[in-house]
C-alpha cells in the first residue's frame, strides 16, 4: 500500500513478507489476485464484525438494517478501503460497472440469508430474496464508494443517520 499496486510486484510483496518468491507465486499468480484476495478477507471481516455488532437486535429486520448501516460506515471507514481509494481508485471501477467480485457475493449470501430468516421470522415483507439482497447491494455500494466525496456541509454524516430508517422501511 505504500506504493499503489500498480507499482508493486510479487518479488515486492514476498521481500517485505519475508518469503521466497515461489511461495507466494504458488497462491497468487499476480498481484491483481493478491489484492483482491486482500480485499475479501479485510472487508468481508468488516461485514462480520458489523453483523457480530448487531446481533442483539431483537428482529432479523432491525439486525439486518442496523448491521447494513454499520457496515457502511465501518466499510467506508476502513484504512484498506481508503488507502485504495486514494492511490488506486481505478481498481473499484470493474466492481461498480462490469461485475461482482468476491466480496459482492459475499455480500449477497449474507443479505440473502438474513433476508430468508427476517422472511419466514415475518420481520420482513415476503419476496424474492435473492432480488432484494441485491437492490440493496446496489444501494448500499454506492454509499460506500462515495466515501471520499467532497462534503463541506457534513450532510453525508446526516444522510448515513437516515439509513438505518430507509433500509427498515424498504425491508417492511
Amino acid at each position: 500500500m505504500a506504493v499503489g499496486v500498480r507499482r508493486t510486484t510479487l518479488t515486492d510483496v514476498a521481500r517485505r513478507a519475508g518469503i521466497s518468491r515461489m511461495t507466494v507465486y504458488r497462491r497468487f499468480p499476480d498481484v491483481a489476485a493478491l489484492i483482491q484476495a486482500l480485499m475479501t478477507r479485510a472487508f468481508s471481516s468488516v461485514l462480520s464484525d458489523a453483523v457480530a455488532a448487531n446481533a442483539h437486535l431483537p428482529t432479523v429486520r432491525e439486525r439486518l438494517a442496523s448491521g447494513a448501516a454499520d457496515g457502511v460506515v465501518r466499510l467506508s471507514e476502513d484504512p484498506l478501503f481508503l488507502r485504495l481509494l486514494d492511490v488506486d481508485p481505478e481498481l473499484f471501477l470493474p466492481y461498480l460497472v462490469q461485475r461482482h467480485g468476491a466480496f459482492q457475493h459475499v455480500v449477497l449470501d449474507v443479505l440473502g440469508a438474513l433476508l430468508a430468516q427476517g422472511m419466514e421470522e415475518g420481520s420482513v415483507r415476503r419476496t424474492d430474496p435473492a432480488a432484494l439482497a441485491a437492490a440493496l447491494e446496489l444501494c448500499l455500494r454506492g454509499w460506500v464508494i462515495a466515501a471520499r466525496a467532497d462534503d463541506p456541509d457534513g450532510l453525508r454524516a446526516r444522510a448515513t443517520q437516515e439509513l438505518r430508517p430507509i433500509l427498515e422501511g424498504a425491508l417492511r
